[in-house]
């Protein structure tokens, strides 16, 4: 079935989403899920990386001989890792130091090396950029659930704003990282659970 626009999203952010049917880009949700400000930052950081990855990706493809494709895939999202974090300590600080080296660790993500290769590689370039973006906003709305759920139990505030009554017992455990691994396996077996039905 040929790739369309309205297939690509789909299957990015639901039927093969990268989080929970690829189980890619997990290390990420347990480093900075326990604050939504973080996890919105981090994960714009990587849809902006993954689609303009792709792009460059499929623009050059037919000049990158193939032997050493992939390390010219890790050399062009190097270069767009650089951008974010330029563009962090640049215009925020605050949260370029609470991220720490995890905004550096985005060119380790697998979701980033995965869809060039498995994509751009071989797809037109606007369609590469789609996919990437599209790829980006289905790891980007699972990591925003579950640093949704982390922060509001863990410390009764959602983007730092307290939302529950100041009696609120926090939850110490949702701030740890093993939380995360929890959290990621209820979403799993509901996303499952769901599709299962939709299948039926």
């Amino acid at each position: 079935m040929a790739a369309t626009p309205r297939r690509i999203l789909a299957e990015n952010t639901w039927t093969n989403n990268p989080i929970f049917i690829q189980i890619l880009g997990i290390c990420s949700t347990l480093a900075v899920t326990n604050n939504l400000t973080n996890t919105l930052i981090m994960t714009l950081g990587v849809t902006f990386v993954t689609g303009f990855s792709s792009l460059t990706v499929s623009l050059l493809k037919t000049l990158i001989p193939h032997r050493v494709r992939m390390i010219t895939q890790t050399l062009i999202i190097s270069f767009y890792v650089i951008i974010v974090d330029i563009l962090l300590k640049a215009y925020l600080p605050e949260i370029h130091k609470s991220l720490g080296p995890y905004v550096g660790l985005i060119i380790t993500n697998c979701i980033i090396m995965g869809r060039a290769e498995a994509f751009a590689q071989s797809n037109p370039p606007l369609l590469s950029l789609w996919d990437g973006l599209t790829s980006g906003l289905g790891y980007m709305w699972v990591l925003m659930l579950i640093a949704l759920i982390r922060e509001l139990l863990g410390f009764g505030t959602l983007f730092n704003i307290r939302v529950l009554p100041e009696g609120f017992e926090p939850w110490t455990i949702m701030v740890m990282a093993p939380s995360a691994f929890f959290i990621l396996a209820m979403v799993l077996w509901a996303a499952k659970t769901l599709m299962n039905k939709e299948a039926a």
